[in-house]
């Protein structure tokens, strides 16, 4: 960072970014799932289904959305569904896990390890060495079958149903498996990853499969280098914005900007960071545009600080109380109302800001909605996290 003069990025330039950095207007849209992940760096993943819709909503061609991108996950394995930034799950190109891992995974596996441990042994179950013997024969089981469920592994590792008392006396007092546990910290540690689901697309019943190879990083360098990458498809974002959806400490996100020679820009929250050499004006789409993106869509989910492309008024209706985004309406790089698919299968939205919605815009966003309905088909969609807007449209109730 150095001491040029710091350009205004205005939300009207801020928006034009998101549109074409984000595959949402017409003239932007890719041709491949794995074109989608690479451009936004990570899928939230939390959701099965919202890796899908998020995938379909972005692609030039939707009607094979759900084969592509289950080939891109599960045969060709150029995508992957592993835990990342915030200890959540995401999909991220294959080319990006030892980044994730060093970056991100590191500290968290450590913490992971550490509390399952602890919980074991005040639960007087087994110690650590008992635990390795059992995660080695875990993983050579799962190298052996090549995807498993828990279940599965259980049949060649039996102490995996082994349970220990949770929070003895407290009133989250709960028992666990030991492979619900140690099968998250494998995940955490980047050394499983869920593979492909027991049923359809929208599934949230995993096999799990060993984690693709990858060198071991430093992990100041793997924070500049995801910080680059997502501040490349994301800038302008502030300090705020960068600790939010890494997770890191604030020392973390002002060393990675330092490394990556980021520059300073004013913005309306204040000092925001573009990548050196991104701050030359960017022009808005040559077309207008409109989008229906689904529940936890990393655009929606991207920034800390919102009120460039979601009114403040809109949230209590988009949001649930964790504070997971819902299906929301896009018109021209902002929110302006929420969507979702009714038991018989249609595709419902509505409008929550009405400044600039005219004809046009309810045109196109008509056109989304029978674009989305048209490659979902038969399949029925309820986000894991319900807002209050989508359980009323969903169940059919009038504005």
């Amino acid at each position: 960072m150095d001491g040029r003069a710091q350009r205004y990025i205005g939300v009207a330039e801020r928006r034009a970014r998101l549109a074409l950095r984000q595959r949402l207007a017409g003239q932007g849209r890719a041709g491949t799932p794995e074109d989608v992940a690479g451009s936004l760096v990570a899928l939230h993943g939390t959701d099965p289904a919202a890796v899908y819709l998020a995938v379909g909503a972005r692609l030039a061609d939707p009607a094979k959305t759900a084969a592509e991108t289950g080939r891109a996950l599960y045969d060709d394995r150029s995508l992957v569904r592993m835990h990342g930034m915030r200890h959540t799950v995401f999909v991220f190109p294959t080319a990006l896990t030892a980044v994730v891992h060093a970056s991100t995974g590191l500290a968290v596996a450590a913490r992971e390890r550490a509390a399952l441990l602890k919980d074991m042994a005040a639960a007087g179950a087994p110690d650590a060495a008992w635990l390795k013997e059992v995660e080695e024969s875990a993983l050579a089981a799962l190298a052996r079958r090549g995807q498993a469920t828990a279940a599965e592994l259980a049949q060649d590792e039996p102490r995996l149903r082994e349970q220990f008392v949770y929070a003895a006396g407290k009133s989250y007092e709960g028992v666990h498996t030991v492979s619900t546990r140690l099968l998250k910290v494998l995940g955490v540690e980047g050394k499983v990853v869920r593979g492909r689901p027991l049923g359809s697309w929208t599934s949230s019943q995993f096999r799990w499969a060993v984690a693709p190879e990858h060198p071991g990083l430093d992990p100041a360098q793997a924070q500049a280098e995801l910080l680059g990458l997502w501040l490349a498809a994301c800038g302008p974002a502030t300090e705020a914005d960068l600790k939010w959806w890494t997770g890191w400490r604030v020392t973390e996100v002002r060393r990675a900007l330092s490394a990556i020679g980021a520059q300073p820009v004013s913005l309306d929250e204040g000092t925001g960071y573009v990548t050196d050499g991104d701050v030359d004006e960017v022009a808005a789409p040559g077309e207008p545009w409109a989008a229906l993106l689904p529940a936890l869509d990393s655009t929606a989910m991207g920034w800390q600080q919102r009120d460039w492309y979601l009114a403040p008024e809109l949230r209590p209706r988009l949001f649930d109380r964790s504070g997971n985004v819902g299906p929301t309406v896009w018109w021209n790089g902002r929110v302006v109302g929420g969507w979702a698919q009714r038991p018989d299968g249609e595709i419902v939205w509505r409008i929550l800001d009405e400044e600039g919605v005219g004809r046009e815009a309810l045109t196109a966003i008509e056109k989304e909605a029978e674009r989305l309905s048209g490659w979902v088909g038969t399949t029925r969609i309820t986000p894991r996290f319900r807002t209050p807007l989508e359980k009323e449209l969903a169940a059919g109730q009038d504005a």
